[in-house]
């Protein structure tokens, strides 16, 4: 599906959900200075349209126990396997993204592991048997940046 048509209103209303995703829709409704029930359906909307994907609770993965974040670029032996490796990382809890990429990649996982041991022990378990001819890993430090897409004037966007 392409790039859907959203009027201001739209876009207020996904800049104060942004924001805050536990705000109340008559707060919302309050200051775009209309009814909750149209609040409602635009919400509705956004959502049958894909433009918002869900709400969700964020876990700190410190907080829980995963103090390394690592990035890893996968080489596969055989690159018409994707869907079979995209499966198979599907089924391996630590791995939180995946991504077909460009560049020297097949592909690019997200992982958390407890430590620098649990790191390993997932590559060499877990990721080394799903038929990878290599991988490079980079493992983050801290994370500095991370936001949502800006609602900038979409609404009057034309830079199509």
């Amino acid at each position: 599906m392409g790039r859907q048509q959203l009027d201001s209103l739209d876009e207020k209303i996904l800049r104060m959900i942004a924001e805050n995703a536990r705000i109340p829709f008559l707060e919302v409704a309050r200051a775009c200075n209309v009814s909750g029930a149209a609040i409602h359906q635009r919400i509705q909307k956004l959502n049958y349209l894909g433009i918002l994907k869900g709400s969700e609770f964020i876990i700190d993965p410190e907080k829980i126990g995963y103090e390394t974040c690592a990035y890893i670029g996968l080489y596969l032996k055989d690159p018409a396997q994707f869907d079979t490796v995209t499966e198979e990382l599907k089924k391996i809890p630590e791995v939180v993204e995946c991504h077909f990429t460009t560049g020297q990649y097949d592909m690019f996982i997200k992982i958390y592991a407890k430590n620098n041991h649990h790191l390993l022990s997932i590559i060499h378990d877990k990721l080394q048997p799903l038929g990878l001819s290599r991988s490079e890993t980079i493992i983050s430090f801290h994370e500095a940046i991370k936001r949502q897409m800006p609602i900038a004037d979409l609404a009057n966007d034309d830079d199509e």
